[in-house]
């Protein structure tokens, strides 16, 4: 089915997105993290509404790339149980996406 090269290029390219996918989701926790230390601790002027709102972005921002990989691996291997692994990761993705989106709108820190 596919060539040994393209399937190398294509593992080559799923390490790539799934380390940027990541450092992504890390660097979003480790910024709030500072900033909420900066807001609690020394009473710096951050609002926990933007760093709650800044967190969930950089999630969501993350998880697409994770969608990225899953869809690298089904072009790789496009088995039966890649492509319910792909629906699996693009429906977590969908639910995540929506409910996080809906608690940063509907939530309000006093």
């Amino acid at each position: 089915m596919v060539s040994d090269l393209l399937r190398n290029v294509l593992q080559v390219f799923e390490w790539i997105f799934e380390a940027i996918g990541t450092i992504i989701i890390i660097y979003g926790g480790v910024r709030a993290t500072i900033e909420l230390f900066l807001y609690e601790i020394l009473k710096r002027s951050y609002s926990l509404e933007n760093i709650r709102k800044r967190l969930t972005n950089k999630i969501l921002f993350g998880l697409e790339f994770y969608i990225v990989v899953a869809i690298l691996g089904t072009l790789k291997d496009p088995s039966v149980q890649e492509l319910l692994l792909l629906g699996i990761v693009v429906f977590i993705r969908t639910i995540l996406g929506y409910f996080l989106s809906k608690e940063v709108k509907e939530y309000q820190f006093d």
